[in-house]
């Protein structure tokens, strides 16, 4: 049996598991954390862990396997990186909501929307993965991002937030047509209910969907459109 370190890099910590089971453990993480400071961060947590390969799941767009570009809530030098190189395993890396929504999937149309520091997404549609940069999209005045990211439920209220979610959501079920919307990430305890069609995920799925990477039925994650995804957990 492969041994898989799952690491799901956020703006507040990192987080890792070994198979998506068992212990979890975590460090902070913030403006100051560049790449090779997770490595060897996460390379400490684990120092008694066997493990074979590595899944990443990265808080931006990935491209080709690789960060687009440095996160906006953390330090400088992921985009170039070398991760193998850096944890002297093979290492696939993806966005980390495409990560948590592998975890999710429960097969059919879903959606996932991960409500922490900022607005992640992805759909998987029969199989097949889709990374989605949907916060940055114009919504008001603003962005989706602006008004149910984390900023915006400090700064507006709890009551306020709540209120932008279920909007948001209904206009992007309306735009997409899913069978059904996974809401995830931290922040997701925040809301006391959710509105139709709408499920209530987990960050520890985050660590099912770093599992599901390495199955012998899936491609590389490059956070490409095309990806074959799990049809049951």
């Amino acid at each position: 049996m492969m041994n898989i370190l799952v690491v799901d890099v956020g703006g507040s910590h990192v987080k890792i598991m070994r198979n998506g089971e068992g212990e979890e453990r975590k460090m902070s993480s913030g403006p100051d954390l560049s790449a090779q400071a997770m490595v060897d961060g996460v390379t400490r947590m684990a120092h008694d862990w066997t493990f074979d390969v590595v899944s990443i799941g990265y808080p931006g767009p990935v491209v080709h396997g690789r960060p687009l570009h440095d996160p906006v809530n953390l330090g400088p030098g992921w985009a170039g990186f070398d991760f193998a190189a850096g944890f002297g395993r093979p290492v696939k890396l993806c966005n980390d909501a495409a990560m948590q929504a592998l975890g999710s999937y429960r097969g059919g149309r879903m959606l996932f929307l991960g409500l922490g520091t900022g607005l992640g997404s992805a759909m998987i549609v029969d199989g097949v993965l889709e990374p989605m940069e949907l916060a940055h999209l114009p919504y008001k005045k603003h962005t989706f991002e602006y008004y149910v990211g984390e900023a915006a439920l400090e700064k507006r209220g709890k009551r306020k937030w709540r209120k932008a979610v279920d909007d948001v959501v209904a206009r992007l079920q309306a735009a997409l047509e899913p069978d059904y919307v996974v809401i995830g990430g931290g922040n997701v305890r925040h809301l006391d209910s959710l509105p139709p069609g709408v499920q209530r995920g987990d960050n520890k799925y985050a660590f099912v969907g770093g599992v599901r990477l390495w199955e012998t039925d899936r491609p590389a994650s490059n956070g490409a459109p095309g990806q074959s995804a799990l049809q049951h957990p």
